[in-house]
């Protein structure tokens, strides 16, 4: 368990903040610096500002966090005691989250259409997760998840 309740001045002060953002939690890595929560990010040990609209994905096992974030890049952390740093990070990211649907697409398995926001922000953008065996970059199937998901807006009006 951490000895400090609170985040070290110094360590608060160094992360690159936006103006009114707030650290909610944060652990000690297992080598050296912290990872932190705030608000609107995710802060790891190097100095590293990963928004919560840009995690893919998330997993904790008791080595740490595995983080992915939407343009395929992973992060590792080793944290030896994680705090309340996994459920924080499980409630940020889903905040972000306004649709999350999968679609089925003409004889081919389907596409999960997700739309994603900034925390108390509007829509960045949608992503489209294909099935697993499915070429994303099949212009073909790429036309069926785009018409797919001009249905979805249409219907959702987002």
């Amino acid at each position: 368990m951490s000895i400090f309740r609170r985040l070290p001045a110094d360590v608060r002060k160094s992360l690159a903040t936006e103006p009114g953002e707030r650290v909610l939690t944060f652990a000690a890595g297992a080598v050296s610096g912290y990872v932190v929560a705030t608000d609107l990010a995710l802060y790891l040990t190097d100095g590293t500002r990963v928004p919560y609209e840009k995690v893919d994905k998330a997993s904790w096992d008791e080595d740490g966090v595995r983080v992915l974030t939407t343009d395929g890049t992973w992060h590792d952390e080793r944290i030896t005691d994680p705090r309340m740093l996994p459920e924080t990070v499980r409630e940020r990211v889903n905040s972000t989250i306004v649709v999350n649907k999968h679609v089925k697409l003409p004889g081919r398995g389907g596409v999960r259409l997700v739309a994603r926001r900034r925390p108390g922000g509007e829509v960045r953008g949608w992503t489209f997760v294909f099935d697993d065996g499915l070429d994303p970059e099949d212009p073909g199937l790429r036309a069926q998840a785009e018409q797919a998901l001009e249905g979805l807006r249409r219907s959702m009006g987002v």
